[in-house]
């Protein structure tokens, strides 16, 4: 949930950079967004695994049936 928070809070402050003039906001901006999609990258990593984790202990509860 924190990366879209982050993701939303860097597109405006990057809108609002661009409008001001403050390129010191808009690169503040760009950290943020950045980091959001960092976050939701690393969340994604932990799903993957363990959705492999819960497939494999699956598999071998299977393989001990037969």
């Amino acid at each position: 949930m924190g990366e879209h928070i982050d993701k939303t809070k860097g597109k405006v402050k990057q809108a609002v950079g661009q409008v001001t003039g403050s390129k010191e906001l808009s690169r503040e901006g760009v950290r943020d967004e950045t980091k959001g999609q960092v976050e939701g990258a690393v969340n994604d990593a932990k799903d993957w695994a363990k959705n492999a984790e819960n497939s494999t202990k699956s598999a071998t509860k299977r393989e001990k049936q037969t």
